[in-house]
């Protein structure tokens, strides 16, 4: 049996908090849905664990204990804090972590009704998040640098899923983010995979935001193209005022990783419609209904 192939059950979990954190091994466990890259369990009501399964390498979980402690002092919104260390063992040979559960609901199974604080809410939490980053924080070659760096990327995604009659449109905002200027401030903090399962939602706005494994250093286009990823139509305006820190060749390569991120929303649908590994089937009109939003302005 493989790792990835290691059933985790709630039986599992109580079993290593008994061996590693015999303290919260009574706290009542229950799945949480959705997930691919960590598996999670709510422990009581206060806390969650968060189990690596998919993820190829413990070093995203390792960033999360290392930096969410540093970061989220200063963040206006709720954000997942690390509080306890489960290390690999002969029960379970990966990594995992007892953190503080956010509440609310993930916003693709949620949706935002007040448009106008949202952005104003998401404007305040990208703020306080994108500040200058040391030296030894995290970089992703995957992501944070200038969209050209990704075009491949962008190419799969757009020959694979991009709806009918939207190819020109799509295309040509994705060459005007290519062409736009390259980020010249210091590599900044930044959460680095902002769409809808990684946000929550209460009373109609945001309430949090969760799964920082891909936080790194770099562009802050990457986490503002949840302008239009996350925000529904029409908020994207209200954020880049109320945000007031990117200039024109920020917001056209944010709106160009926008409708890439779209089309992997879009993608992840279709292949949770057909049932394969990683699909998730409510993902896809929530790309659809982000690209609409980029094709807009």
């Amino acid at each position: 049996m493989t790792h990835a192939d290691i059933e985790i059950t709630a039986d599992l979990v109580r079993d290593l908090l008994r061996e590693q954190h015999p303290d919260l091994a009574d706290l009542a466990i229950r799945e949480v849905a959705g997930g691919w890259g960590n598996h999670m369990w709510r422990l009581g009501t206060d806390l969650a664990v968060r189990m690596q399964r998919m993820d190829p390498t413990p070093e995203f979980q390792l960033n999360e204990r290392r930096w969410l402690p540093v970061l989220a002092p200063r963040l206006p919104l709720p954000v997942p804090t690390p509080v306890r260390s489960g290390e690999p063992s002969a029960r379970f040979p990966k990594h995992w972590t007892v953190m503080t559960w956010v509440p609310g609901d993930p916003l693709d199974r949620s949706s935002i009704s007040r448009g106008d604080h949202a952005a104003g809410t998401l404007a305040g939490f990208l703020r306080a998040l994108h500040v200058p980053a040391p030296a030894d924080a995290p970089v992703r070659g995957d992501r944070g640098g200038h969209p050209k760096t990704c075009a491949d990327g962008f190419d799969r995604l757009f020959h694979a899923v991009v709806p009918d009659g939207l190819a020109d449109d799509v295309r040509t905002v994705w060459d005007d983010a290519v062409a736009a200027p390259e980020w010249e401030g210091p590599p900044l903090w930044m959460h680095g995979d902002l769409h809808p399962a990684n946000v929550v939602v209460s009373d109609g706005t945001l309430s949090g935001v969760i799964d920082f494994g891909d936080m790194s250093a770099g562009d802050p286009a990457w986490d503002l193209a949840a302008a239009w990823v996350i925000l529904p139509a029409g908020a994207a305006s209200r954020f880049f005022d109320a945000y007031a820190q990117a200039d024109a060749g920020t917001i056209r390569r944010a709106r160009g990783l926008a409708a890439m991120k779209s089309l992997f929303l879009l993608l992840t649908g279709r292949n949770g419609d057909l049932g394969l590994p990683g699909g998730k089937p409510g993902w896809g009109p929530a790309g659809r209904a982000a690209l609409d939003r980029v094709l807009r302005g």
